[in-house]
């Protein structure tokens, strides 16, 4: 994709502090970061989406992740980490390049990422609830 930055980051036409790297990973600092040590677990294969992704890149993704998640631990010692990862304009996702958010947390950081508890409709949820199994059921 010539047009994805984290491609071109990717290929080193764009310069990144990568952290970490393997055969289908790369892990970048966010140049955006949330907090201190924000960062990004990339797939090396371009897909735009969990949808498009390959499912060996996704499980690598998440290797990837446990990986810096627990080094993140380690050399910053932060309270939580969220990991956040968006599909689409509508889920704000920023890069069309699957990717995962790493972010450490602190307790009263003064940062969001919260929302309200309302219970749902427990009608709604049962029939949406059927239509994915029955969808789950054709993909298999």
């Amino acid at each position: 994709m010539n047009d994805c930055v984290f491609c071109k980051i990717r290929d080193g036409q764009v310069p990144s502090m990568k952290i970490y790297e393997d055969e289908r990973t790369l892990c970048i600092m966010d140049i955006n970061p949330l907090n201190s040590g924000h960062c990004l677990v990339l797939t090396r294969a371009h897909a735009a989406t969990i949808f498009d992704a390959d499912p060996a890149d996704l499980q690598a993704a998440i290797t990837t992740a446990k990986r810096v998640a627990t080094a993140q631990r380690a050399a910053l010692q932060p309270d939580g980490l969220n990991m956040l990862q968006a599909n689409g304009p509508a889920a704000f996702q920023s890069v069309p390049h699957f990717h995962l958010h790493l972010i450490p947390r602190w307790t009263n950081d003064g940062k969001g990422f919260d929302w309200k508890l309302v219970p749902g409709d427990r009608d709604r949820m049962m029939k949406v609830g059927e239509k994915l199994r029955v969808a789950l059921r054709g993909a298999a």
